[in-house]
């Protein structure tokens, strides 16, 4: 039966009751209020409390309501269909191990273990979380993948930026920014405003990243040049910077480029990420603590992996190596 008012019992209760089940919660209790309006309020706000996840004890919530929860307070909906589809009305109590593992390979079979991870076993463990259930979930082997650190040479993004802005010059600045400012291609969509930018100070403010910390980002005077020509201007306040939004429009339009400009299909937004980072570590003279003190990231042991694209000093020192082909030539 559907979440629904009761009217009250002569001889009983003078107040309104709430009866029916919604979400997977059943639900039969008073609304401690004899008006209906109030009482029709009090069934909006446990709706809602359902839906956030915040009501009903946690072993009896499924894990349908327990992903609604999660998404509507803000999380990624992104893998979460198939994982719905599949538990449904299990209770997120009785989801353990076992069958996480046996969903992974249900629904990707055929799928590396990188992959399973990012679409299985992350968007469960955030669903956990957020609804404070759950238990240490152990990865799949492989889960990270193979680490790969790609860049681009600047020739080859002069190339890109040409191609973007054959097809769409403010795309072409969006693409210059990720390049020459390093960020993550979410954190200059939505939190990325016009109220955020200070040209004039080669200056620019990230509201939220994801690590969840705001960020000051410096705009190198290319990047400056670029945003005071943006095609739409920048008078727009508390507008976003650029129009585009994370999805099949935004990754068409990167596909198109990098066709355009005949580089390889694994160059991708976070491509141009690592370009950034390569770039302050061959041409700006950064070390990997120099990266970390950019604020793009926490862990030193993520801008190591950075460290093989400068030949040490040491390395240099080959340069000193005798000769011995000099002869020869010469003979030539």
């Amino acid at each position: 039966m559907p979440l629904k008012l009761v009217d009250p019992r002569k001889g009983r209760s003078p107040n309104y009751s709430i009866r029916g089940t919604y979400l997977g919660v059943s639900i039969d209790r008073t609304t401690g209020t004899a008006d209906r309006g109030r009482a029709r309020q009090a069934l909006k706000q446990l709706k809602e409390e359902i839906e956030r996840g915040a009501f009903q004890p946690r072993r009896q919530l499924t894990f349908a309501a327990a992903a609604l929860a999660y998404t509507r307070a803000g999380g990624e909906k992104r893998y979460l269909w198939p994982l719905s589809d599949y538990f449904g009305e299990t209770l997120i109590a009785d989801i353990d191990q076992a069958a996480i593992d046996e969903a992974a390979v249900m629904l990707f079979p055929d799928a590396s273990a990188a992959t399973r991870n990012r679409q299985v076993y992350t968007p469960i463990s955030a669903i956990m979380r957020h609804n404070k259930v759950g238990f240490e979930l152990r990865r799949p082997k492989g889960a990270q993948g193979e680490v790969r650190v790609d860049w681009l040479w600047p020739e080859q993004a002069s190339k890109l930026f040409d191609a973007a802005g054959f097809f769409d010059a403010e795309f072409r600045i969006f693409l210059i920014c990720l390049t020459y400012c390093g960020p993550r291609v979410g954190e200059i969509l939505k939190p990325f405003k016009t109220d955020h930018l200070r040209l004039q100070e080669s200056f620019a403010f990230i509201g939220k990243t994801k690590n969840g910390d705001p960020r000051p980002v410096h705009l190198p005077p290319i990047v400056v040049a670029e945003l005071a020509n943006h095609p739409r201007g920048l008078d727009r306040p508390g507008e976003p910077v650029f129009r585009f939004r994370r999805g099949g429009n935004l990754y068409s339009l990167m596909a198109a480029a990098r066709s355009r400009a005949s580089l390889p299909v694994h160059v991708t937004f976070h491509t141009l990420r690592h370009t950034w980072a390569t770039w302050m570590r061959r041409y700006g003279g950064l070390d990997t603590r120099g990266l970390v003190d950019t604020g793009l990231w926490r862990d030193p042991k993520s801008a190591a992996r950075y460290e093989h694209v400068v030949v040490s000093e040491e390395a240099r020192r080959a340069d000193l190596l005798p000769d011995v082909t000099v002869r020869k030539r010469l003979a030539n």
